[in-house]
């Protein structure tokens, strides 16, 4: 992804934590994460993340989605003997839908996005308005789309090491590349 395009896309991301009414400082926003999983293909599939805290023990961040945007399916397994990440998300602004495993749901709101089906197995349909929330446990696969007017969720889990999440499309890179 090339510089211009990540910073119009953190000045974005900022506006959506503006409509949840989260503050963040400058510094923070200047160190808003973009996901594009490389894939290039941020409007469908990505995710924005502001981290607060990230020690052995807890994280805090906030995960901003555009309009119908997903972000892939994936699980936090077991890292040198210990768990895999445990998170609950808490929605904030807007509607995400957040598929788990499960019994399918029937007649879902949504979809993988056209042409990347076939990395998406989960399909047991949790939606989060503002204020509610759900708990997903360590090495569950999990996968999540906003709604129509894109969303806010506050996530609150164990230490977070995004390096080592496995997810079903081995196209993925979870860290982003940054072109100068």
């Amino acid at each position: 992804m090339k510089f211009e395009e990540y910073k119009k896309l953190q000045e974005k991301t900022y506006e959506y934590l503006k409509k949840a009414n989260i503050v963040i400082t400058e510094e923070e926003k200047e160190n808003i994460e973009i996901a594009d999983f490389g894939l290039n293909d941020i409007e469908r599939t990505g995710l924005q993340l502001v981290v607060y805290v990230n020690t052995e023990r807890v994280c805090a961040k906030e995960l901003v989605l555009f309009p119908g945007q997903t972000c892939p399916e994936h699980k936090h397994p077991e890292v040198d003997g210990k768990p895999g990440k445990e998170e609950t998300f808490r929605c904030r602004y807007g509607k995400v839908y957040l598929y788990v495993e499960g019994e399918p749901t029937q007649n879902r709101k949504c979809n993988p996005p056209h042409g990347d089906e076939q990395c998406y197995t989960v399909f047991h349909e949790v939606e989060l308005n503002p204020g509610e929330q759900y708990t997903i446990m360590p090495n569950t696969l999990h996968w999540f789309q906003a709604g129509e007017e894109g969303a806010v969720v506050s996530e609150f889990s164990t230490k977070s090491m995004d390096e080592y999440d496995v997810f079903t499309d081995k196209r993925i890179k979870r860290i982003p590349v940054i072109e100068r």
